[in-house]
């Protein structure tokens, strides 16, 4: 069994080790996107943007979250019906 070593130089066995996942803000969101700040908090107050984390009074994006919303949004021709 391989075990991870953490910066402070402890060693700590593979089931106790968990990946965090990639918050984006709001602004790296849009930027990613191409979109506006704004867009980002319309399409957020309609329910209609990737889903979000509320922590405190700051959103995040999951990159996760972000991603399957593109999947989801993702089409092959123009007259596909909207979702």
């Amino acid at each position: 069994m391989q075990t991870h070593t953490t910066p402070t130089g402890n060693t700590v066995p593979p089931e106790a080790v968990v990946s965090l996942p990639r918050l984006l803000t709001q602004k790296d969101l849009a930027a990613y996107l191409n979109k506006s700040t704004a867009w980002c908090e319309r399409a957020r107050w309609a329910g209609e943007g990737p889903r979000f984390v509320k922590l405190g009074r700051h959103v995040r994006y999951r990159a996760d979250d972000v991603l399957a919303w593109i999947e989801e949004n993702a089409k092959r021709s123009t007259s596909e019906v909207a979702q």
